[in-house]
């Protein structure tokens, strides 16, 4: 049996963030089974996985990247540090 790939890992293509609010610090988000990963408009990347950051967290956050809205504030309000790693 092969070794399951890291979230981080997983091939597929980041998406735009909608940013409907037009003041958003996110620029693009990549959904995973069991996390997501955040780019901001500084180049920063993290990754926010169930085992650290939650799964009712991550869950949300999926959410408000397919919406498009809310995300960054939910991130600053709810989650916070609590990210698995920083990717870039």
């Amino acid at each position: 049996m092969a070794p399951q790939k890291s979230p981080e890992a997983r091939p597929g293509r980041s998406e735009l963030y909608k940013n409907l609010s037009g003041v958003s610090g996110i620029l693009r988000f990549k959904i995973n089974r069991d996390s997501i990963e955040v780019e901001f408009h500084d180049g920063a990347v993290y990754l926010y996985d169930e085992a650290i950051t939650g799964r009712v967290h991550v869950e949300r956050m999926k959410e408000l990247a397919r919406a498009g809205k809310g995300l960054n504030s939910y991130i600053s309000r709810a989650v916070r540090k609590n990210y698995a790693r920083k990717l870039k």
